[in-house]
């Protein structure tokens, strides 16, 4: 990366200041799914990005800090997967993440295990028909596999990072017929989720 580049980064010395970053200095890639994946460097650059962008750059941020540059995905029915940049401190997880729902973006590293701190999104995760589409998540993928390709300064879209995060193995959060008894998201939880949404 540059120096300014790296500056920027630097400058993020915290989760949180990440996370600030991105819901205020960075705006929600609104553009048609499969159009763009941007590496960290063209996201700050033109300052856009959708989930997968944004957890890019956390991921980036977090590693210039020294920490591992994690990528976790969320799979859902009937909805859009989300990808969050997770980190550990105390030995509890949290996460970063861009989202145009407000109950998607950070978390605190408060949770034991993967599988607690991945529930924690359960209730916030809805689609406009008011269905809870969270179903499966990834374990974390290290991006460090994917130096080879430069994803922290690629001009090119980073194709084979998505691909490898539909690819794995996914656990999944439901057992045996718990599907069919979800209720629907409440008037407020929907309200509430979208706020500051850019439609």
């Amino acid at each position: 990366m540059t120096p300014a580049e790296t500056r920027i980064l630097k400058q993020l010395k915290t989760p949180e200041r990440i996370q600030r970053f991105l819901d205020v200095d960075v705006a929600y890639n609104k553009e048609p799914d499969g159009e763009t994946i941007r590496s960290p460097r063209r996201v700050l650059r033109d300052r856009c990005a959708h989930c997968l962008e944004g957890a890019l750059l956390a991921a980036a941020a977090l590693r210039v800090q020294g920490e591992p540059p994690l990528l976790l995905d969320l799979e859902a029915v009937r909805d859009d997967d989300h990808v969050l940049a997770v980190f550990r401190q105390r030995n509890c997880w949290g996460a970063i993440a861009k989202s145009n729902y407000a109950g998607l973006r950070f978390r605190e590293p408060v949770y034991r295990t993967l599988r607690e701190l991945v529930m924690s999104y359960f209730e916030h995760y809805f689609n406009l028909e008011r269905e809870k589409t969270l179903r499966n998540y990834s374990r974390p993928v290290n991006l460090a596999r994917f130096d080879r390709i430069d994803w922290m300064t690629s001009e090119e879209e980073l194709w084979p990072i998505s691909d490898y995060l539909v690819r794995i193995a996914h656990v999944p959060l439901l057992g045996a017929g718990m599907e069919r008894r979800l209720s629907r998201v409440d008037d407020r939880v929907f309200a509430a989720g979208l706020v500051g949404r850019a439609d």
